[in-house]
Parts: C-alpha cells; sequence; structure tokens
C-alpha cells in the first residue's frame, strides 16, 4: 500500500471495533450529561493522578500527546458548558470559545509540523527520534503547516453558534460545511502522518473518521462537538495504554517520503482552494466571513438548522 501497511485481519477488525466504540461513546456522551462529566471529568481527574505517565511505552512520553488530550477534554468541557448552562447558549463571549479552542487544536499541529521540519535539518539524514517514534522531516512538514494555517483562515460564520433545541442539546455550528471538514481531515491526516507517523492511521485516520461519520451520518451540524469527544477519548485511551506494543494496533504506514509529499501537497491544495472559494463567497455577498455565516443560502447549511429545529 502506498501510505499504510500491515492490514492483517487481527489489526483490521480491532480498527473497525475501534471506531465503532468511539461511535458509540460519543453517542452515550453526547446524549446523557451525567455520563459525559464522569467520562470527560472525573475519569481524566483520577488517570492524572494514578495512571497517566506510568506505562512504558504510552504516549505519556510526549508533550504534544499531554497538550492535544487536555486541549481536546478542555474543549469538552467548554462545550459542555455552552450546552448545558443557558446564559452561555446566549453569550457572544462564551461562544467565541468553541472558534478559540478548535483554533489552539490547528495551531499545536502546525507548530509541530514546522519543529519537525526544523529539527530534521539538524538531524542526520533528516531522522529525528521522539517519544519512541522515528519522523522524517522534509519539506512536506512546510506544506502541511501552510495548509493548517489556510485552514484556521476559512473558519467561517463562528458568531452563528447555538444550541440544538433538541433533547440532548447539541451544539450546532451551521456554517460549518462538510467541505471544510474534509479540508480539515486532509489536513489533519497528513499533520499525524508527518509527525506520528505509525500512529497515524489510529490517531489521525480512525478518529477523523470517527467524527465526520457522526457528522455526516448521526447528528448533523455538530461537527465540532464530534470532534472534540473522540479526540479526548483517543487521547485518554493513548496516554494509559501503550497500544503500539500490542499485536492489534499494527497498521503502521509505510514510512514513504513519496507519500509524506503526496498527501501534504493534497493538504495544501484543498485548503488553498477552500480559501479562494471562502473569499468567492464572501466578495459575493459582501459579508465579513469571520462575523456573518456566508454560507447560509446552501443546502446543507439549512439542513443543519432544520435538523436541530433551529428554525
Amino acid at each position: 500500500m502506498y501510505f499504510f501497511t500491515n492490514y492483517t485481519l487481527t489489526n483490521v477488525v480491532t480498527a473497525i471495533v475501534t471506531l465503532i466504540i468511539l461511535l458509540v461513546l460519543n453517542e452515550l456522551t453526547r446524549k446523557n450529561k451525567y455520563f459525559a462529566i464522569g467520562i470527560f471529568m472525573v475519569l481524566p481527574l483520577i488517570l492524572t493522578l494514578f495512571v497517566w505517565g506510568t506505562d512504558e511505552g504510552s504516549s505519556s512520553g510526549t508533550w504534544f500527546a499531554w497538550v492535544k488530550t487536555f486541549s481536546a477534554l478542555a474543549g469538552v468541557i467548554g462545550f459542555m458548558a455552552i450546552r448545558y448552562i443557558k446564559k452561555l447558549e446566549i453569550n457572544k463571549i462564551a461562544l467565541l470559545f468553541p472558534f478559540f479552542i478548535l483554533t489552539l487544536n490547528i495551531i499545536e499541529a502546525v507548530i509541530r509540523d514546522f519543529q519537525v521540519y526544523s529539527q530534521s535539518l539538524a538531524a542526520a539524514d533528516g531522522i529525528i527520534h521522539d517519544g519512541g517514534l522515528t519522523i522524517i522531516g522534509g519539506s512536506w512538514n512546510l506544506m502541511n503547516g501552510a495548509a493548517g494555517i489556510l485552514n484556521i483562515l476559512t473558519i467561517t460564520g463562528w458568531l452563528g453558534i447555538r444550541v440544538s433545541n433538541s433533547k440532548s442539546k447539541d451544539m450546532i455550528w451551521p456554517d460549518q460545511l462538510l467541505i471544510w471538514i474534509i479540508a480539515y481531515d486532509v489536513w489533519n491526516l497528513a499533520y499525524t502522518y508527518n509527525c506520528l507517523t505509525n500512529r497515524s492511521f489510529y490517531a489521525g485516520f480512525l478518529i477523523l473518521t470517527a467524527a465526520t461519520i457522526a457528522a455526516k451520518w448521526i447528528k448533523k451540524g455538530a461537527w465540532l462537538q464530534h470532534r472534540a469527544h473522540t479526540l479526548a477519548l483517543w487521547g485518554m485511551f493513548s496516554l494509559t495504554f501503550a497500544y503500539s506494543n500490542t499485536p492489534y494496533f499494527n497498521i503502521g504506514t509505510t514510512a514513504n517520503t513519496n507519500a509524506m509529499f503526496t498527501l501534504s501537497l493534497l493538504a495544501l491544495l484543498i485548503n488553498l482552494g477552500f480559501a479562494v472559494y471562502v473569499v468567492y463567497k464572501s466578495i459575493k455577498l459582501g459579508k465579513n466571513p469571520y462575523t456573518n455565516e456566508i454560507f447560509s443560502d446552501s443546502k446543507e447549511y439549512k439542513t443543519n438548522i432544520s435538523e436541530n429545529q433551529l428554525d
């Protein structure tokens, strides 16, 4: 295979089961706030005090794994506050938080891509050994870092975030369309492929797929909520268990620099293309894409509104 390898029956079945578990836990925590409090507040406290940092070979040895997990948990808890505290639901300042945490999430990865490129210049053959990972730096890091910056610049309509009138009270971002989600997914997959190497199938492809499936077919308009939940769940799992040392989670990258270049170039082109579209749409409508919703005339936007009883 070009990007990934080692598709044994055991690995494939494990991946499918893991995907299903992520989707199920996402649904349970989405629909029951008390279960969500237990999973995203009580359990991390217990794990921080007694477990994390003690399992040799887990991802707890890297600063990025800690930052990513706790920023995801902060996102989940912040989103829960917006969803369940009535005053925050209509507070415009509070509604800036989802944009802030999403931007922070992307910036963390962009910095890491640029850091890997910088480190590779001083490393033999551009190869870096960090946190149990063997990372190959190169021009792909620069391309994907640029793609991440474009992804941030094309986040539109965050002032239109609102809480659904459904029983689950989901945080809905109507202007965040599937086309942007795909641009994010390709960029983030390229990031994990570049910087998390053999963990990228799971820390990248698997959890990105879970959030996108949930946003497309389970609860529309709530992608950021799905993304925070699945990312936090996976981060907690990866800090707890050295899963890559087991015989079940061994789908790895091909370590092919051509694959790295291809995926990062694709991320850059998709995000550049969407950036051009956002500029075109903004000029056509005469709207600021950061203070206005610019896709309100689209079918997907209207579906996000109607299916969450926000008409």
